[in-house]
């Protein structure tokens, strides 16, 4: 159980460069894709295909593809920021602000602003990734009487946990990459990847062992105390 939870606490968004010349392990592969497999769904639907990218042709097409971001990301992402370590750790939630562009620090940005050629492609974010797994599931499909299919949402958050976990505890890096489920990113990975139309993209993550240890950064998480109750909302939990 230690263990366990010491991989839960170690798990972390890897952002930094991959050595692109060391593949993913074929065994290593495999583990996370069994992970996926045994991760809980509603209804054991399993609704959700993997498709592993491996192909340096179909990576570098998938890099010219145009993401960008909205500026209601900007606004809504400015809103979780805090502008100084003891900040982030008051509120327990969130992140530094020094995370990101200093185009983004803006709680009303300017659309030109943040059209920053840098961040306009997928190619920045995938950078030297050996390997990429896009997860998709069938939009026809949902959990039994789930308004909005939450249970099947929450189904794809459990399949990207277990790969996530798993790839942490074999020393392989992974950064979920959100903007593969944009409307304008996922109809050009449905062409590139040749993808049934009725099949959406849930997310997309870069893997690839790091060539230098992640840069430390402030991680907080609230206190059990601050989101336990115990019998009643009103009552807090005390262990």
């Amino acid at each position: 159980m230690p263990e366990l939870i010491e991989t839960m606490r170690g798990r972390h968004s890897t952002r930094v460069a991959f050595d692109p010349d060391t593949p993913i392990d074929g065994d290593d592969l495999r583990h996370i894709l069994e992970a996926a497999r045994w991760a809980p769904t509603a209804h054991n639907m399993q609704n959700f295909e993997v498709v592993v990218v491996d192909d340096a042709a179909r990576r570098e097409q998938i890099a010219q593809i145009r993401s960008g971001v909205s500026t209601v990301f900007v606004r809504e992402n400015f809103a979780q920021l805090s502008f100084s370590e003891d900040e982030l750790r008051h509120k327990k939630t969130g992140l530094l602000a020094t995370m990101f562009p200093s185009s983004w620090l803006n709680p009303d940005p300017d659309p030109a602003a943040i059209a920053d050629p840098e961040h306009a492609f997928l190619g920045t974010a995938i950078g030297s990734a050996p390997m990429l797994l896009v997860v998709v599931y069938d939009s026809t499909r949902r959990a039994p009487d789930s308004e909005g299919d939450i249970l099947g949402i929450m189904s794809l958050g459990c399949v990207m946990e277990n790969m996530w976990l798993m790839a942490g505890s074999l020393g392989i890096g992974l950064q979920i990459l959100s903007a593969m489920s944009g409307q304008h990113v996922e109809k050009e990975l449905q062409r590139v990847l040749e993808i049934p139309p009725a099949m959406k993209v849930a997310f997309g993550a870069r893997l690839g062992y790091p060539r230098l240890p992640p840069r430390p950064y402030l991680r907080v998480r609230r206190d059990i105390g601050d989101f336990v109750h115990r019998n009643s909302f009103a009552a807090p939990f005390e262990a």
